[in-house]
C-alpha cells in the first residue's frame, strides 16, 4: 500500500462507489452517506473556497466536533492544496483566538451556533474573511450556511478540481495540528501530505481491517490519531460512524456494532471502572473474582490472539466477559489505545477480560504513530515495535529519538522552537523509552514530567498514576515533588463511586469540600496509597495524599484539550494546598483503611 499524498485516500474512497462511505446520527437512526455524496459535498466545498480566492497555501479553520461535513471541508481544503487548522470544540473563544492569529487563517468552518458566536466574538482581531456554519442556523448574518452550498449540482467527475489535487505533492503542507500546550503556548506542527501519507502506509498494513468492518468516530479529529485513523479507514473501505457527542457513545455503539473499538485511556478507564462498579459486593463479587482468576490463567493465550478452549474460561466468558464487550457493541475484534499511556494493569485486566488492546505510540510531530502492537507482534506493556517507516535511537538519557518521512518539517513560524526539537536530524521526542532485546518499544514517561526530589531521586510519575487510577475509586492523580524532601500525590477521587461508599458506610456530607475532608475519607485514600506504596522503591513511596474536592478540567487549565495533565497548572492552582502538604508533618503515615 502505497500513498504519496492525502488526495489519494480521498480518490480511494470515491473509486470504491460505497452506499455506507460515512454514516450520521439522525432522529430515525444511521443515515448512509455514499462515496457519491461525499465527492459532491468535497467538490462543491473545493469550489465555493476556489471562489473566495482560497487556494495553494492559504489557512482554513475546522472547528467543530466529528461529523461528515468536518471530513467534507477538510477534503476540499486538501484538494486545492489549502492547509487546514483543526481546533478542538472544547476550546474557549480566548483560547482560539490565539490560534486563529498565530495561523493567520482566512475561512473557518464552524460545526454550530455555539462554535459561531464563539469566532464571531473574536472575529474583529483575526484575518478571517469568511465564517461557514455546518448547522443550518437562522439570525446569524455573519454566517454562510454551509448546508446552502453542500448538495449544490457539480460535475461528476470535476476535472478541473480533480487536476489541482493531483498536481498536490507529498512536499506540500496539508495541515496546522497545535499542541495541546502541557508547559507552554501552543506550537503549530506543520505537517505535509508526505508525512502523514507516510505513516498511513505502514500503520494498518499489519491487520485484516476492510471494507467488512465498521468504526465509529469519536475521538476529537483535532488530534492527529483520531484523523490519522479516519484517513487509514477510508483508505481501506471501512464504514465511518461519526459521534459527535461523547455522551452518546454507548448508545452508539450498540446500535452501530462496530467491529473495530478505538479509543483514548480514559474510555477504557471508564469501563473498567463500570464493570467493578457492577460487580459491587455478595455474590456478584464473588463471581467478578472467580471469573477475573480465570482470565489471568488464560492471559497468554487471549494475547496470542486465540480463544481459550477451557471450560472454565467459557464459563467465565458467558457469566461476565461476554458482557463486557456487549457494552461496546458486542462485535469488536480489534481494540486499539494511543493518545496516552494505557498503563500495564489496565491492558493486564482487559487481557484477562478477554480483550487484547493494541497500544500504540505517537506524537503530533510524527505523523503520529511510531510504534504499535500488531496482531503477529504483541507484547503486554510496551507500546510495540517500531514502524518500518520510522528510525529510533535512544539517548544516553534514555530520551527517545526518531527520524523518517512522517517526521514533521517544523514548528509553523517558530525557527528557534523547530531547532531545538531536533539534534543531527534526530526528532527529539521528549519521552524516556527502552528498547527490550526483541525490538518492543516501552515509554516511561515523559522526559518533562520526571520529578527530581530533593534527595536527587528521579521519579517516573505516569506508571504510579495509571497504577492508582486502575483502582475505582480514583478518578485522576498527579504526583508531586520536584526539589521536595518526598513525593506526595493529588486525588480527585471517582465521586459517584465515593459518594455511594459514604452512604453505604453512614458519612454524612454536604458539599464535596467536606466529603474530601471527611476523616473516613482521607483514611480510605490514604489506605489505596497505603497498598501501593508495598509494589514502589524506597524513593518512590508517597508520603502524602492530597484529596482535591473539583474535577480537573479544560475550562479550569488543569487538563490540555486531549486530556493529558497540566503539571504546572495544577501546581499552581493548588499551590495552598501543596504547601500545607509538606509543612504538616504531624499527619501520620498512610495506613490501610477498610473498604
Amino acid at each position: 500500500m502505497n500513498i504519496r499524498t492525502l488526495n489519494d485516500v480521498f480518490f480511494a474512497l470515491v473509486e470504491r462507489n460505497d452506499e455506507r462511505a460515512m454514516l450520521r446520527p439522525g432522529e430515525r437512526g444511521w443515515k448512509p452517506i455514499s462515496s457519491r455524496e461525499v465527492y459532491q459535498g468535497v467538490v462543491a466545498t473545493a469550489r465555493h473556497l476556489q471562489a473566495w480566492g482560497v487556494g495553494k497555501g492559504d489557512r482554513v479553520v475546522l472547528l467543530s466536533e466529528n461529523r461528515p461535513e468536518w471530513a467534507i471541508a477538510d477534503f476540499a481544503c486538501l484538494m486545492l492544496g489549502a492547509v487546514d487548522v483543526p481546533i478542538y470544540a472544547t476550546l474557549t473563544a480566548e483560547q482560539s483566538l490565539f490560534l486563529l492569529q498565530h495561523s493567520e487563517a482566512r475561512i473557518a468552518f464552524v460545526s454550530t451556533r455555539e462554535q459561531y458566536e464563539k469566532v464571531r466574538s473574536v472575529r474583529g482581531e483575526t484575518q478571517l474573511e469568511r465564517i461557514v456554519v455546518m448547522d443550518d442556523i437562522p439570525d446569524a448574518p455573519e454566517a454562510i450556511r454551509m448546508q446552502s452550498f453542500l448538495h449544490s449540482p457539480v460535475d461528476i467527475p470535476d476535472y478541473q478540481i480533480e487536476e489541482i489535487a493531483k498536481s498536490i505533492t507529498p512536499d506540500d503542507l496539508a495541515t496546522l495540528i497545535y499542541t495541546s500546550g502541557t508547559t507552554g503556548t501552543p506550537k503549530g506542527v506543520m505537517l505535509t501530505h508526505g508525512n502523514i501519507a507516510s505513516n498511513l502506509s505502514v500503520s494498518l498494513s499489519p491487520f485484516d481491517v476492510g471494507d467488512h468492518d465498521s468504526c465509529i468516530s469519536f475521538l476529537p479529529l483535532s488530534h492527529i490519531t483520531a484523523r490519522h485513523l479516519d484517513y487509514a479507514l477510508f483508505y481501506r473501505g471501512v464504514t465511518v460512524a461519526y459521534c459527535p457527542m461523547f455522551d452518546d457513545l454507548p448508545r452508539a455503539m450498540q446500535e452501530i456494532k462496530p467491529s473495530l473499538f478505538v479509543a483514548v485511556p480514559r474510555v477504557y478507564e471508564k469501563i473498567h471502572n463500570a464493570v467493578l462498579h457492577k460487580a459491587g459486593s455478595g455474590l456478584k463479587h464473588m463471581i467478578y473474582e472467580w471469573a477475573l482468576s480465570v482470565g489471568g490463567r488464560h492471559r497468554h493465550t487471549v494475547l496470542r490472539g486465540e480463544t481459550p478452549a477451557a471450560l472454565p474460561w467459557k464459563i467465565a466468558n458467558q457469566l461476565l466477559f461476554s458482557k463486557v464487550r456487549q457494552g461496546m457493541g458486542g462485535h469488536a475484534r480489534l481494540f486499539f489505545s494511543g493518545g496516552a499511556p494505557l498503563g500495564r494493569e489496565l491492558a493486564t485486566w482487559f487481557a484477562d477480560f478477554g480483550i487484547r488492546i493494541h497500544e500504540g505510540y505517537g506524537l503530533t510531530e510524527t505523523s503520529p504513530i511510531i510504534a504499535l502492537n500488531t496482531q503477529r507482534e504483541h507484547r503486554l506493556g510496551t507500546v510495540g515495535k517500531p514502524m518500518p517507516n520510522i528510525e529510533v535511537l535512544i539517548a544516553e538519557d534514555g530520551e527517545l529519538l526518531v527520524r523518517g518521512p512522517s517526521v514533521f518539517k517544523g514548528y509553523w513560524n517558530m525557527e528557534k522552537e523547530t531547532k531545538a526539537a531536533f539534534d543531527h536530524g534526530w526528532f527529539k521526542t521528549g519521552d524516556i523509552a527502552v528498547l527490550d532485546g526483541d525490538g518492543f518499544l516501552a515509554i516511561t514517561d515523559r522526559k518533562k514530567d520526571l520529578i527530581k526530589t530533593s534527595g536527587g531521586k528521579f521519579i517516573a510519575p505516569q506508571p504510579i498514576e495509571n497504577s492508582l487510577k486502575a483502582n475505582i475509586f480514583v478518578g485522576e492523580a498527579a504526583i508531586i515533588g520536584e526539589r521536595r524532601r518526598f513525593p506526595a500525590v493529588l486525588i480527585v477521587p471517582n465521586f459517584p463511586v465515593l459518594e455511594e461508599w459514604t452512604q453505604a458506610h453512614g458519612i454524612k456530607f454536604t458539599t464535596r469540600r467536606q466529603l474530601v475532608r471527611s476523616k473516613e475519607v482521607q483514611a480510605l485514600y490514604d489506605g489505596i496509597v497505603h497498598d501501593l506504596n508495598k509494589n514502589l522503591a524506597q524513593y518512590e513511596k508517597l508520603k502524602k495524599v492530597l484529596l482535591i474536592h473539583e474535577e480537573l478540567s479544560i475550562e479550569d487549565g488543569t487538563l490540555t484539550p486531549s486530556m493529558k495533565l497540566r503539571r504546572r497548572h495544577i501546581e499552581q492552582r493548588y499551590a495552598k494546598e501543596i504547601e500545607t502538604l509538606y509543612t504538616d508533618d504531624h499527619k501520620p503515615a498512610p495506613a490501610a483503611a477498610k473498604r
